[in-house]
Order: C-alpha cells, then sequence, then structure tokens
C-alpha cells in the first residue's frame, strides 16, 4: 500500500504519502457511520448507543457502501439485522418496526413523485382502471406503535444540530431510550411525501389492503372486492 500510496500522492515534509492517505481513509468511516447514525436514531434509541455502535460497526463490515450516495447505506439494514438479532437483545421485533419505519422515511424523501390524478380523472374512474401507488408511498405494517416515538427522535435530532461531517459528528448526544408507551399492536402506517415533507398516516385495515391490492397491479375493482 505505501508503494501504491507514492505512485499517486505526494508527500510534504510531515507526512509520507500513505500518511496523507491514511487521513482520508479516516475521514471515510467517520461520515459513513455519522451518517448511519443520522438515518437511524430511532434504532439506537431502542438498542442504547453501546449496542447501536457496535451494532453499526458490525453492519457496515458486512455490507460496506456499494453506492455513489450515502443515501442507501441503511438499505440492507432489516435483512440484515433479521440475520443477526443478538445486536438488538431482547427487543428483535420493535427494533425491526423502527428500522422500517426509519427506511421508509428516507425513501419517502427522495423517492420520484409522479402526476396526481385530478378531479376530472376521478369522473373516468371504473371497475377496470388500473391505479398505481405515487413511487414515494411506503405502506407498511407494523407490531408496535411506533410512529410517534420515532417522530419524537428525529425532531431531537435535528434540533441537536450536531455537524455531521467532522470528527465529532460520531460522538452523538445519548439516546433516549424506548418510552413504556411504545406497546405491542398491530399498526398500519402510509409514509409519503408532500411539499418536501415527510408525513406518517396510520390507516385501518381495509385502507391498507386497499393500498397494497392496488400495489399489487390490481384492478380497481379488484382491489375493492380484496
Amino acid at each position: 500500500m505505501k508503494a501504491e500510496a507514492a505512485a499517486f500522492i505526494k508527500p510534504n515534509d510531515r507526512l509520507t504519502s500513505f500518511e496523507r492517505l491514511e487521513i482520508y481513509n479516516r475521514q471515510y468511516w467517520f461520515r459513513v457511520i455519522s451518517a448511519f447514525a443520522e438515518d437511524f436514531p430511532g434504532l439506537a434509541a431502542v438498542v442504547g448507543d453501546a449496542a447501536f455502535e457496535k451494532l453499526t460497526r458490525a453492519y457496515l463490515a458486512d455490507c460496506p457502501s456499494q453506492s455513489f450516495t450515502l443515501r442507501n447505506l441503511g438499505s440492507n439494514l432489516e435483512t440484515w439485522l433479521r440475520e443477526h438479532p443478538e445486536h438488538a437483545g431482547k427487543k428483535v421485533e420493535l427494533a425491526l418496526d423502527v428500522v422500517r419505519l426509519e427506511w421508509a422515511y428516507i425513501e419517502a424523501f427522495d423517492n420520484a413523485a409522479e402526476r396526481a390524478l385530478t378531479v376530472a380523472d376521478l369522473g373516468h374512474l371504473d371497475g377496470d382502471s388500473q391505479l398505481s401507488l405515487q413511487p414515494h408511498l411506503r405502506l407498511l405494517h407494523l407490531l408496535h406503535s411506533v410512529d410517534d416515538f420515532v417522530i419524537d427522535v428525529h425532531r431531537r435530532q435535528a434540533s441537536q444540530s450536531v455537524a455531521s461531517n467532522a470528527v465529532s459528528g460520531v460522538k452523538r448526544a445519548r439516546s433516549r431510550r424506548v418510552p413504556v408507551s411504545v406497546k405491542r399492536g398491530d399498526i398500519f402506517l402510509g409514509v409519503h411525501r408532500y411539499e418536501n415533507a415527510v408525513y406518517y398516516k396510520r390507516l385501518d385495515r381495509e385502507e391498507y389492503q386497499l393500498l397494497r391490492a392496488l400495489e399489487a397491479e390490481k384492478t380497481l375493482g379488484e382491489a375493492l372486492d380484496q
């Protein structure tokens, strides 16, 4: 590596070529770890800070960034956590719910938006009409009422204004642990974007099933029957 570094990085009077390369290597990992923490503060609050740090390093070792953007860093987290439940301790199901919601937030925030139906369009619909959902809409069936908790965690994170592109960004404020109010019970959510803000809308079971059917490319009549 020292020879490789010397081929394209100049040394200076204080550092060798390889030592200069190491600075960028360290800064890259600080940024990746910080970005992961910014995306999943709710998960950190569920498992605790010490466990979250171990989880972060283990996940990034198994699933390093393969994308030009750090936006996709957590795309494999749900699958990975199901395969490595020991990192969530006794709160695996709760942690998975929070991960799914936090990843849905990321997708809802920057996925595409297509032209919406107008009032005039509605007048032409019938049972054979084929509708599609907005790409930014994510549908979730969760086992715990984590939506209000995650909203609260993200609001507190935003108010902290931690510098994420500096070394100090890795030293996050201590996460608030999960309150008693996060209870077990089926909830159905639509996570979507409106005017550049992400919203969590609770759905009843029939609404959720209808949207799932449309997502599966059922006709409007088939979706209503289902």
